[in-house]
C-alpha cells in the first residue's frame, strides 16, 4: 500500500476547522512531558495510581490530573478495584503512536532542539 492510500483516511478527518482542532487537541494530550511518560509506563501493562506516582515522582494528586486528563481523550482506560484505581492504555494503536513519535523526534533531533517556537520539554521531574 503507498503512503498517500494510508494517509486517504486521516486527509478526509482534516476537511474542516473543528476536525483539525480535534487532533489538535489529541495531540495536546500527548504534549505535557508527565501525561507523556505515565502513557509511556503503561504501555507494559495495567498500573495503580501508587505505581504510576512512584515512578514519576510527582503527588498522588498531580498524578491523578495527569490520568484523568488521559482518561478523558481517550488514551487510558481506569478500573476501580474497592478503594484502588487501576489505569491501562485503551487502544493498542497508543504504542504504535508512542514508538512513532518517538522515532520521528530521534530523526529530527536537532531541529527540535534548534526549535525555538515550542517550549523545551522538562528535563527532570519536579515534586509538587
Amino acid at each position: 500500500m503507498s503512503e498517500a492510500a494510508k494517509l486517504a483516511p486521516v486527509s478526509g478527518l482534516l476537511g474542516d476547522g473543528n476536525e483539525v482542532g480535534t487532533v489538535a487537541k489529541f495531540f495536546r494530550a500527548l504534549g505535557d512531558p508527565s501525561r507523556l511518560r505515565l502513557l509511556e509506563f503503561l504501555l507494559d501493562g495495567e498500573r495503580s495510581v501508587s505505581e504510576c506516582v512512584t515512578h514519576i515522582d510527582l503527588s498522588q494528586g498531580r498524578v491523578s490530573t495527569h490520568l484523568a486528563c488521559l482518561a478523558d481523550c481517550g488514551y487510558v482506560q481506569a478500573r476501580r478495584e474497592g478503594r484502588w484505581c487501576y489505569y491501562r492504555v485503551a487502544d493498542p494503536r497508543v504504542a504504535e503512536l508512542v514508538m512513532l513519535a518517538r522515532a520521528l523526534a530521534a530523526d529530527n533531533c536537532a531541529a527540535l532542539a534548534a526549535c525555538e517556537r515550542i517550549d523545551a520539554p522538562e528535563t527532570a521531574p519536579r515534586r509538587s
